[in-house]
């Protein structure tokens, strides 16, 4: 006998404007995490699409789902069908480009390229693994891998000695539980990326408390 759990959503899948729940739903997901990751607001945002997101997007309304997602939309968000008008009303312009030649492990896979007028730049891969739930595989040269499927703290910072555990001091003393700590780098001693799922409510103030160290550059929470 298996012992393989099928749940629910695994049958019926998420609520969401379709028609797929990984081409859709999956696609607004991973759209609406990269604008949490992003700081400030984007007035420019390219999409490359690889596999069979490159090869149905346009069938699928992945387009309008990525789109919609970097508005702030869910998956079940009506919103959705109507991304383009709504993007260009807040003045973002957004860009498709398809990749059928590499190959990224996954063939529904996008990288999205965020910018403003500062010329503050941030790329993020996201991966859509089926039934509507995602995985983020990359931001910017750092390959990472988290699924946003619990309160997530992402804490961009440099790989020194002391960093993390100044940080899982103060979750300590905010007495936020963590589910799972990941540290994933560029290399040993520079730009590093601190992922942890808690199973807890994260108060502002924590976020605040560790842009405080020296090492740390960017604090930010993804809550779907």
């Amino acid at each position: 006998m298996s012992n393989t759990y099928i749940g629910m959503f695994d049958i019926i899948g998420p609520v969401m404007v379709g028609p797929s729940s990984s081409h859709t739903s999956g696609a607004a997901t991973i759209a609406w995490m990269a604008r949490q990751i992003y700081t400030g607001t984007p007035n420019s945002v390219k999409y490359t699409l690889y596999g069979s997101f490159a090869d149905t997007y346009l069938g699928h309304g992945t387009d309008r789902a990525l789109i919609g997602g970097m508005l702030g939309y869910k998956p079940d968000d009506i919103r959705i069908r109507k991304a383009y008008e709504h993007a260009r009303k807040e003045g973002i312009r957004v860009e498709f480009e398809t990749d059928r030649e590499t190959d990224t492990g996954h063939p529904n896979t996008v990288d999205i390229l965020m910018n403003n007028e500062i010329g503050h730049e941030l790329l993020i891969r996201g991966v859509s693994v089926g039934g509507g739930r995602v995985r983020i595989r990359r931001i910017n040269d750092i390959d990472v891998d988290f699924t946003g499927e619990y309160s997530t703290l992402l804490i961009g910072h440099l790989d020194k000695t002391g960093t993390i555990a100044f940080i899982t001091n103060l979750l300590a003393e905010h007495k936020v539980n963590i589910a799972t700590l990941r540290l994933f780098r560029e290399a040993k001693g520079k730009n590093a990326f601190t992922v942890i799922e808690t199973d807890s409510f994260i108060p502002e103030d924590l976020k605040e408390a560790i842009l405080q160290h020296e090492s740390v550059s960017s604090v930010d929470l993804i809550e779907i």
